[in-house]
């Protein structure tokens, strides 16, 4: 575990399902830890509307992100964030080219992409719900909520 930075960006390549679970479940390991003064975001590379079943998984955690707006990287590439997070190999490499001139750490968490599920509902849903525990798993792994 590391000590929590003051701003964090998850991105990935739509920020319509990896990067906003991440920032709703970052937002709410910090408001269950009552934890203050970490700004957490996301954006996507070529942003799109959030993906319902993401909607849906997050809600059945107590996590409501109904009013997520899609924000492209492009307005949060100023190196302003302590901390990149890229869940998508394309958005790795956009941040770490971005990032290299400035003082910005970029990581990488290899997560499940659920849309490339495919099945039933059910089966789709059960994939949105393993990314969802994975990248809560990191988030409590990565950073010291206490």
């Amino acid at each position: 575990m590391s000590n929590l930075p003051g701003s964090v960006l998850f991105l990935c390549t739509r920020n319509a399902i990896r990067s906003p679970l991440a920032e709703g479940l970052m937002k709410d390991e910090l408001q269950h830890a009552r934890r203050s003064g970490v700004f957490v975001a996301s954006a996507g590379l070529y942003p799109t509307d959030i993906d319902g079943f993401v909607v849906s998984v997050l809600g059945e955690q107590g996590v409501d992100m109904h009013r997520h707006q899609a924000k492209p990287f492009d307005a949060h590439s100023d190196g302003g964030y302590d901390l990149i997070v890229a869940l998508s190999k394309q958005a790795e490499g956009e941040a770490l080219e971005a990032m290299r001139a400035q003082a910005t750490d970029v990581e990488s968490w290899d997560v499940l992409d659920p849309s490339l599920v495919d099945g039933t509902r059910d089966m789709k849903l059960d994939a949105y719900r393993e990314t969802r525990d994975q990248i809560r798993a990191r988030i409590k792994e990565r950073f010291d909520f206490s």
